[in-house]
């Protein structure tokens, strides 16, 4: 490896003032929610796509490993960190072009450095009747990674990689790869039609390190004639159990028109609404009595339901009664609310007096941002939680967790909608985190009727030593006691990528071919999922 030889090329390439030494990158990009630590001995800041393939032929030529980001904003996962030692970053998140739009079908063309906020005004400017494909992450991220990592939202099209069509690669030799379908000519139709023709490959570049994707196909949900959300409560912890049959039987009835349905237990939905009670702890962890008083302060119950609503006005107030029948007996204060009737009980909620108007003002300033959300508008509705342990506020226009201090660790694992299994998971969450110190944050996100996403934010005082110590062992365990039971992530982090070594090993052999075609040198984020 070469890597002074590297620099002088890419210095020639890009110009000096894009390419980052040692020092430079550490300070740009060297802060992790997950506190976690690597070696970057280089950066480069890509302005321009076509120069990316002679950046590849560089690295190559100076078997110098390189690792692409987007925006670096994966909190929780590695923000912008490299999954080992020694990669050179490849910063693409100049690259904010909106290569094509079709205000028709909705399908929009974008380079990695697109963020959900650019698209959001992108539609708002042109009075465009379409969705952005939102997450909780915040509107500074990257549309094309999120759907790259296979994420989801609570937007019609729950599962984002389901909306990509059309995709071009630069790959590690340097080479372009775009679709059969794009290539024939029919760059239209590549952008309409998911699988082209012949074998897809397309989902190669999810999750791998196959190749460097510089601009995407996205298909956006249309912006329905009525948007509205089902809230409702769980009084006692003991109706998980029925709620989740019921939630089961709504997403099997009601396909396309309910969009997701969220359960935040209260640990999870306080986090977003309460500051930490720092100077009420017990052995380092928030009791039981001190959260069920919250609870009452902040007017939330053991669990919450959140559920998306998506179509006219009249097949939405058909989806109501039918959930209203479902949860009968066993949700407590089901009501359903638009956007703008969550804002005015915000304001309303705001302006009661003393304490009380604080707590619920909180609560529902939460539930009106949320709901914007759930109409396609990005917001920061749900990074407050990564902060809820950081004594350091925000320190730029935007929530940065990584700039500002914060530790943030995700657990993301797949659980099937059946009421014995989540309870079982709900008790190994708890029993593990307890271990540890670390508070049960727990969400469940039906991605189907047969299975949801459950995400654990794990946070800690990221300047305390023992404090990381103490949420990197808990992830460890997490994984490690989740897999045997029967669960495991559909996405990790760099700390969490040696876990899934030798989950498979036809799958694990068959991927290392694929490496030993495309990348035979193994410069492109060596240790990247696998």
């Amino acid at each position: 490896m070469d890597i002074d030889a590297a620099v002088r090329a890419w210095r020639q390439l890009l110009g000096a003032e894009q390419v980052l030494d040692a020092q430079q990158a550490q300070a740009a990009y060297g802060a992790d929610t997950a506190a976690n630590e690597r070696t970057i001995p280089a950066a480069l800041r890509i302005l321009d796509s076509t120069r990316l393939p002679d950046v590849m032929r560089i690295a190559q030529k100076n078997k110098v490993p390189v690792h692409p980001i987007s925006t670096g904003h994966n909190w929780g996962y590695g923000t912008a960190l490299p999954p080992g030692d020694g990669s050179v970053l490849i910063d693409l998140g100049g690259l904010q072009k909106i290569l094509h739009f079709d205000a028709e079908f909705g399908v929009v063309t974008v380079e990695p450095g697109v963020t959900q906020g650019m698209l959001s005004d992108f539609l708002d400017a042109g009075q465009h009747p379409f969705l952005v494909p939102v997450t909780g992450a915040g509107p500074t991220c990257s549309l094309l990674s999120n759907a790259l990592e296979r994420g989801y939202g609570v937007t019609p099209i729950t599962d984002h990689f389901a909306a990509v069509t059309d995709v071009e690669v630069v790959l590690a030799d340097g080479s372009i790869y775009r679709t059969a379908m794009h290539e024939a000519g029919g760059e239209e139709i590549a952008r309409l039609f998911k699988y082209g023709i012949g074998p897809y490959s397309v989902g190669l570049f999810t999750q791998s390190a196959f190749g460097i994707v510089t601009r995407m196909s996205i298909v956006l949900a249309r912006r329905p004639e009525c948007v509205k959300v089902c809230l409702f409560s769980l009084k006692d912890d003991s109706l998980l159990e029925a709620a989740a049959t019921a939630i089961r039987g709504v997403l099997s009835r009601l396909p396309g028109t309910v969009g997701a349905i969220n359960l935040m237990n209260q640990h999870r939905v306080l986090a977003m609404s309460a500051p930490y009670p720092e100077d009420r702890l017990v052995d380092g962890l928030i009791p039981a009595k001190v959260i069920s008083e919250l609870g009452s302060q902040y007017q939330i119950f053991p669990w919450t339901g959140f559920g998306t609503l998506y179509g006219t006005k009249g097949v939405v107030a058909a989806a109501q009664k039918e959930i209203r029948r479902a949860l009968s007996g066993i949700a407590s204060r089901l009501i359903f609310l638009t956007p703008a009737t969550a804002k005015t009980l915000a304001r309303a909620a705001a302006r009661l007096p003393g304490g009380l108007g604080e707590r619920i003002g909180s609560t529902a300033q939460t539930l009106a941002l949320s709901l914007e959300l759930v109409a396609g508008r990005p917001n920061e509705t749900a990074l407050p939680l990564a902060y809820w342990r950081n004594p350091n506020p925000p320190r730029g226009q935007f929530r940065d967790p990584a700039r500002d201090g914060s530790g943030l660790i995700w657990y993301a694992p797949l659980v099937p909608i059946r009421p014995a299994t989540m309870r079982a998971y709900v008790k190994m969450v708890h029993e593990v985190t307890a271990k540890h110190g670390i508070e049960p944050l727990i969400t469940f996100t039906t991605l189907s009727d047969k299975l949801v996403d459950s995400t654990v934010p794990i946070v800690f005082k990221r300047d305390d030593p023992q404090a990381v110590a103490a949420a990197k062992a808990c992830y460890a365990e997490l994984v490690q006691i989740g897999r045997a039971a029967g669960y495991f992530p559909y996405r990790v982090g760099i700390g969490g990528m040696p876990t899934v070594v030798g989950l498979q090993d036809m799958a694990k052999a068959f991927h290392a071919r694929l490496h030993d075609c495309l990348d035979p040198n193994g410069i492109l984020s060596p240790g990247r999922y696998r």
